[in-house]
C-alpha cells in the first residue's frame, strides 16, 4: 500500500539534544505511560525501516514541529530542510510544519525566516484548553486572543496553512476564526481528538467535526488515536474514522502514524493496517484520495 505518513515527527537528541524542553527527564506526566523510549534519536532512517516493517511504500511525508525550543522554532525547520535534502534519505520529509506563537509581536519575522526553507508548508501552534489541565497542551486560551488573530491572519500572506489541534468544545471557537480567514487553509490534527468516550461527549464531537465541515478550506487527519485511547483497535476507533469521513468525503481526509508518539501504544503496522481495514469497502480512488491525495494538495506535495 502507497501512502503519504502526513503526520509524523524527528528528532536528533546528539544534534538538537537541549532543543527538546518536553523531552527532559522531569517533563510532565502526559498521560500515556512510560515515555521513556521516546528520549532518543528518531530519524528518516528510522522512520523508512518502521514503513518497510509495516509492509507500506511512503512515497511522501508531513513533518509536524515536534515542540521544539520555542524560541528559535526556526533552527527546527532548517534542521528539517537539511534532511530532507541529505542524499539517502528520499526527499523525507517532503513539507515541514512548523512553530510559531502567533500571537507575539514579532511573529512576521519568525514567518518570514521558516520561508526561506523550500520544504516549509505550514504553522502548528498547540491550542488544546480543558477543564481538567492534566489535558492542557496550551498555556492559554489563544483562539480568543485577539494577537493571535492578528497573527492567524499574517499565514495567507506566506501562503501557509495551519495545523490545528483543539479539542471539541473548542470547535466553534476555530470556526469563528476559519470563517474569518477563509485564505489560510486548515487542517484539524489528530481527529480532533476524542479523549471522552461518555454518550454526551461523543455525541458533542460529532457536531463539532460536522460543524468544521461546513467550511470548505478545512480538512481533517485521521491520526493520534494512542494519544486518547492506548489500547486502541480498528474496530474501537472506526466509528470515529467513518464519521470524519462522512462528513468531509476522502476528498479532504488524510491519514498520518504520528509516530514515534504513538509508537508508544502501536507500530506503525497496526496503525495503516487498521487504516486500510476500515477504509476498505471505499472505492480504489476514494482511498487513494484518503492515504495520498488529499495530502499531497493540502501541503503541495
Amino acid at each position: 500500500m502507497q501512502i503519504i505518513d502526513a503526520h509524523h515527527h524527528l528528532w536528533d537528541l546528539e544534534a538538537n539534544g537541549e532543543g527538546y524542553p518536553w523531552l527532559a527527564p522531569d517533563d510532565h506526566d502526559r498521560g500515556w505511560g512510560d515515555t521513556s523510549s521516546l528520549k532518543k534519536t528518531y530519524s528518516v532512517p528510522a522512520l523508512l525501516e518502521d514503513a518497510r516493517r509495516a509492509g507500506v511504500t511512503l512515497k511522501k511525508s508531513v513533518h509536524i514541529q515536534a515542540n521544539f525550543d520555542p524560541t528559535r522554532p526556526v533552527d527546527e525547520t532548517r534542521w528539517l530542510q537539511g534532511l530532507g535534502d541529505a542524499r539517502g534519505h528520499e526527499g523525507l520529509p517532503s513539507a515541514i510544519v512548523g512553530f510559531a506563537n502567533l500571537a507575539t509581536p514579532d511573529v512576521e519575522r519568525v514567518l518570514a525566516a521558516h520561508a526561506e526553507s523550500s520544504r516549509f508548508r505550514g504553522v502548528r501552534q498547540v491550542l488544546n484548553r480543558h477543564e481538567n489541565p492534566v489535558h492542557n497542551r496550551a498555556p492559554r486560551d489563544f483562539l480568543a486572543d485577539a494577537e493571535w488573530q492578528q497573527g492567524f491572519g499574517l499565514l495567507a500572506k506566506y501562503g501557509l496553512s495551519f495545523d490545528a489541534q483543539i479539542y471539541y468544545p473548542q470547535a466553534a471557537q476555530l470556526v469563528a476564526v476559519a470563517q474569518a480567514h477563509p485564505d489560510v487553509p486548515v487542517v484539524i490534527d489528530h481527529t480532533l481528538l476524542p479523549l471522552e468516550r461518555e454518550e454526551a461527549h461523543i455525541a458533542g464531537w460529532r457536531a463539532a467535526v460536522a460543524a468544521l465541515a461546513g467550511l470548505p478550506h478545512v480538512m481533517m487527519k485521521i491520526s493520534g488515536f494512542g494519544m486518547v485511547e492506548r489500547d486502541w483497535t480498528a474496530e474501537s476507533v472506526a466509528p470515529f474514522v467513518l464519521h470524519c469521513i462522512d462528513c468531509y468525503t476522502p476528498a479532504r481526509i488524510m491519514f498520518g502514524s504520528n509516530f514515534p508518539v504513538d509508537k508508544l501504544m502501536a507500530d506503525y503496522e497496526k496503525v495503516w493496517a487498521a487504516y486500510a481495514e476500515i477504509v476498505q469497502g471505499f472505492s480504489a480512488e476514494e482511498r487513494e484520495q484518503m492515504f495520498v491525495g488529499s495530502a499531497e494538495r493540502f501541503y503541495r506535495i
